[in-house]
C-alpha cells in the first residue's frame, strides 16, 4: 500500500480524517482542535501548556496584573455589611469604633479617660483596656443615619471614593499589594487618633480612603501618567484633610494618608529584582511594628504603665 494514501485522523476525533499537524507535538488535529499560532496551528492541549509556562504579566510594582478589582467589591461589601449590621444591633458601633481610653459608668454612660486613673464602678473600655482589634474594626464602621455630621451620608461618600479610588489602584498595584495598603492605611489612621486624641471614638473608612489617595498619586508619578487630572483630586484631597479638621477625624484622615503614601513609595520605587517582593514584604512588616510599637507606648503612658485591672 502506498504510505501516502494513509488515512490520518485528529488525536482527539478519531473518526475525523484530517492533514494538518500541531506544530508543537506534531499530532493531527482537526479544524475543531486547531488554535491559531503565530506559525501555523496548535492542539489545545499544546495551547494549556504554553499558557501555563508563559510568564506571569505584572504591575508596575510586581503584583499580579488583576483587570477586575475584586478587593475594592470585598471591601465595599463588608462595610456595607457592617454597617447593616449597626442598623439591627446600634451597639456595635460602641463596641468597635477605634477608641483609645475610655470609661463606662455604673449607669453604663460613657465617660471622658482621666489619664493614669480609674475610680469606683468606672470601668475602662478601648485600647486601655486590651480592645486591640478596634484599630481596624473601627475602619469598617460608620456613623448612624441620624448621628454626627453626615448621617448615612458618611457611609455614602466613603463608598463612592472608594468606588472610584479602588478602580483605578488597584490595578496598578495588584490585589495582594492593593489590600496590604489599604489595611496599613486603616491602622496608621488609628494609631494618630490614638497618639492626639486617645478618647476620641472615630469610625470611617476615610483613614483607608486617604492612604488608596496618596498611593494614586505616587504610583501615578512613577508610570508617567497626565500628572493634570492627578494634581487636581490630590488638591482636592487635601482641601478635604483641612476642611474635616472641623467637622470630621482630620488625625484618622493624615494618619491613613502619611502611612498610605509611605507604603506605595516602597512599593513603586524598590527595584525590580528578583528580591523585590521580600524588600516590599519587610518594608510593611516593619511598619506594622513601628505603628503597634507606638501604639503600645500610648497606651503605657495613659495606663500608668500597666493595663487597669
Amino acid at each position: 500500500m502506498d504510505p501516502d494514501s494513509t488515512v490520518t485522523t485528529c488525536y482527539r476525533h478519531p473518526r475525523v480524517e484530517c492533514h494538518v499537524r500541531c506544530t508543537r507535538c506534531e499530532r493531527y488535529i482537526c479544524p475543531d482542535c486547531m488554535r491559531e499560532a503565530a506559525v501555523g496551528h496548535q492542539c489545545p492541549e499544546c495551547v494549556k501548556e504554553g499558557a501555563r509556562s508563559m510568564r506571569q504579566a505584572r504591575t508596575v510594582v510586581g503584583g499580579r496584573v488583576s483587570a477586575v478589582p475584586v478587593v475594592t467589591y470585598v471591601l465595599i461589601a463588608v462595610n456595607v455589611l457592617a454597617y447593616l449590621a449597626e442598623l439591627a444591633r446600634p451597639e456595635i458601633v460602641d463596641r468597635f469604633a477605634m477608641l483609645g481610653a475610655g470609661l463606662v459608668g455604673p449607669d453604663g454612660a460613657r465617660y471622658l479617660w482621666v489619664e493614669g486613673s480609674y475610680f469606683g464602678d468606672y470601668r475602662p473600655e478601648g485600647l486601655v483596656d486590651g480592645e486591640w482589634y478596634r484599630m481596624l474594626t473601627g475602619a469598617f464602621l460608620h456613623m448612624p443615619p441620624t448621628g454626627g455630621t453626615f448621617g448615612v451620608f458618611h457611609i455614602v461618600m466613603n463608598m463612592v471614593a472608594l468606588w472610584n479610588l479602588g478602580r483605578l489602584v488597584e490595578p496598578m498595584l495588584g490585589r495582594v499589594h492593593y489590600l496590604a495598603l489599604y489595611l496599613l492605611s486603616a491602622l496608621g489612621g488609628s494609631v494618630l487618633v490614638l497618639l492626639l486624641a486617645p478618647g476620641e471614638a472615630v469610625v470611617g473608612a476615610s483613614g483607608a480612603i486617604f492612604g488608596v489617595g496618596a498611593a494614586y498619586y505616587v504610583v501615578a508619578r512613577r508610570v508617567g501618567i497626565d500628572m493634570g487630572t492627578v494634581n487636581r483630586f490630590m488638591t482636592g484631597l487635601l482641601l478635604w484633610l483641612v476642611v474635616s479638621a472641623v467637622v470630621t477625624s482630620w488625625e484618622g484622615h493624615l494618619g491613613g494618608l502619611l502611612a498610605g503614601g509611605a507604603v506605595a513609595l516602597v512599593f513603586a520605587y524598590v527595584p525590580r529584582g528578583p528580591r523585590r517582593g521580600l524588600v516590599q514584604a519587610a518594608a510593611c512588616v516593619g511598619l506594622l511594628v513601628l505603628l503597634v510599637a507606638l501604639a503600645a507606648v500610648k497606651v503605657s503612658e495613659l495606663t500608668g504603665g500597666g493595663v487597669p485591672q
